[in-house]
Parts: structure tokens; sequence; C-alpha cells
């Protein structure tokens, strides 16, 4: 057989076509201060391990009320469902964000798959690491994002009410303006209690009662309570009609809360949204042009000093608001330094 030109040549196009595309870092975590977010985690090949009961629920809270200490982020609103969590919180910058997340997804991780041990999970929880979403300071932008979080299963026809999702859900808290209330079990006591040898007698005496008090949405942020509380009921009310609405057009009826807790931990989705997540939230293309340019300063400036400073420039100076390559988080101008072993262990963002 003759091996022709053409041949090869039609061979190299086609290989050029269908070659590996390069990988991709990660996209660079930055927000301004006071920056409104949306913040999601996923559990692995969205498996409904988030179980939907009121003790798991009450144990998350505990998590976020610790984490809050920690990190002092403001919760505004909070949901999702066995596959997913939701969090709608302001940030003071990206370390903030990272610390809370960082010991909230642990402890939440350790304390879920507890209760799916024993049905032979072995896997971890997280798909990956959290995914958080700036949203704009226009009111409607705000507001459409706590209607999406709080119509969670009414909008997946799971249950003809919001406030009927067995889980974790923080309608009530935010109508009727009463703190959430969690546990938090000290497992850490719990563990050097039973290696001493203690008798222990009740496990109770490890658990400790923590509120989280949710803030108001900061459009809203100056409406008196009372008006705040009835613009929540008033948009409750609109999911409720909505769901009634569908639910007589299509014939679909939910499933109900007690079908929900019956659900096996580790099934799956049936046909789990996997879309890329958007780079912001934002209604009017001049609000989502403004975050896009101020973040491409941002990254433009942090890969600029990240060239100068694998160059061997050790005076290469970084954005504020970042984390330098193997650098401490850069909270002001000045340039970073190398961690010394005189500063003892430092927090390393995950």
């Amino acid at each position: 057989m003759h091996f022709r030109i053409s041949h090869f040549l039609r061979a190299r196009r086609f290989l050029a076509v269908f070659r590996p595309i390069p990988c991709v870092s990660r996209k660079l975590r930055y927000f301004p201060p006071d920056t409104l977010v949306e913040i999601t985690t996923r559990t692995l090949q969205s498996r409904f391990l988030l179980q939907p009961t009121r003790h798991f629920a009450s144990t998350v809270v505990g998590i976020l009320a610790k984490a809050q200490e920690r990190a002092p982020i403001r919760i505004h609103a909070l949901g999702g469902l066995s596959s997913h969590l939701h969090i709608l919180a302001t940030v003071n910058d990206a370390e903030q964000l990272a610390k809370f997340m960082e010991y909230a997804n642990g402890n939440i991780a350790r304390e879920a798959l507890r209760l799916v041990k024993h049905r032979g999970w072995s896997g971890k929880l997280w798909e990956r690491r959290y995914a958080a979403i700036p949203i704009s300071d226009e009111e409607s932008a705000q507001v459409q994002r706590l209607r999406y979080l709080i119509s969670h299963g009414a909008k997946e026809n799971l249950v003809t009410s919001p406030r009927q999702w067995p889980g974790l859900q923080c309608i009530d808290a935010l109508i009727d303006g009463t703190p959430l209330e969690g546990i938090w079990r000290d497992r850490s006591a719990e563990y050097e209690a039973d290696r001493s040898g203690d008798n222990i007698v009740d496990l109770r005496a490890f658990v400790v009662e923590h509120s989280l008090a949710l803030q108001p949405l900061p459009c809203w942020r100056h409406l008196p309570t009372e008006e705040y509380r009835r613009r929540i009921a008033e948009m409750v009310h609109d999911i409720e009609v909505e769901t009634a609405r569908r639910i007589f057009l299509t014939g679909k009826v939910p499933r109900g809360p007690e079908a929900i807790r019956r659900q096996d931990p580790l099934e799956q989705a049936v046909k789990p949204r996997k879309s890329p997540a958007p780079f912001c939230h934002a209604i009017s293309k001049e609000a989502r042009a403004q975050l896009r340019e101020a973040y491409r300063l941002f990254a433009e400036a942090y890969r600029q000093a990240s060239m100068q400073f694998r160059a061997g420039d050790r005076n290469a100076r970084f954005p504020k608001g970042c984390f330098p390559p193997a650098l401490p988080f850069v909270r002001d101008d000045a340039r970073p330094r190398r961690p010394s072993s005189r500063d003892g262990p430092s927090f390393a963002p995950g």
C-alpha cells in the first residue's frame, strides 16, 4: 500500500481537532470587602448523604454556629436538599470564607459519614471544594437568589411548601425572627474521656446547644423588622401558589416529607444537574461587567506578581485579598514574606 502525503496531512488535521485540551487552573478566590456570596457544596455523585431529618439539621446548625465563632461571616439564609448545601452570606474577604468553610465542611462531613457508615459507605462526602459565586448589589439580584434558596424542596416537586422540607431550612426563622437552634457534640472531649477510662454515663454531657442568628439581606437591611418578615412571608406564599399551580397542570403529586425521610442515603439523583456555574449573579449587563472588570484587574495583578516572585523577585507585591503561592494571605499591599519556623502552625486554606 502506498502512503500518500495527503493521507498524512488528513490524519494530522484530525489529531489537531481531537488533541487533549491543556488543563486550566482554578479560578482565583477574590472577594472585595462586604461581598454577598452564594455558597454551594455538593455531595459525591449527587448521593442523598445529607439526611433530611431534624436531628441532622440541628447538627449542621450547631457546626455552622461553631464555624461562625472562628470566622464571623454574616449568614442571611441557608438550606438545600439531601445532595447539596446552600448558604447565602456576606464575607469580608476570601480568607474569612476559607476558614469558615474549612471548619464547617470538615465537621459536617464527619457527622454525615457517621450516619451512613453502617450502610457500607466508605467514601468521602463532598464532591469537590465549595463554590462561592458573588452577587451584585442590585436588589433584584439578591432577592432572586434568596427566593431560589428558600424554594428548595418545592421547586423540585418534593413537597407542596418549602416549609414542609424535613431537613435543613430557615424559613420559620426568617419569618418569626427566632434564631436557629443547633447542637454541637464535642467529639474530642468524648474521645479523651473514653481514652482515659472514664465511665461515660450520659453522652449528653458532651453536647452543647448553639443558636445561629440570621442577618437581614443587604438590600433590605434598611427595612423595619416587621416589613422584612412580611416580605419573606409573601415570598414563601408566592412559592406555594406557584407549586400548587404546577401540580394542577402536570398532575405530578409531590413525594411528601415522610417518603423523603425514608429515602436511601446512598441513592443518586436520577438526573443531577451538571451545568457550569456562572461567574456571578447579576441582573443588568452593567453590574455583571463591573464584577468582571474588578476580577480581571485583580487576576492580572496577581499573575504579574506571581511571575515576578517565581523568577526570584522577593519584593513582588501581590494584590490585596489574595492567596499567594506558598505564602500567607495578603491583607494589605505590603510584600508577602516567607513563613518562619518561629511563626508556629499556620492556617492552610483548602
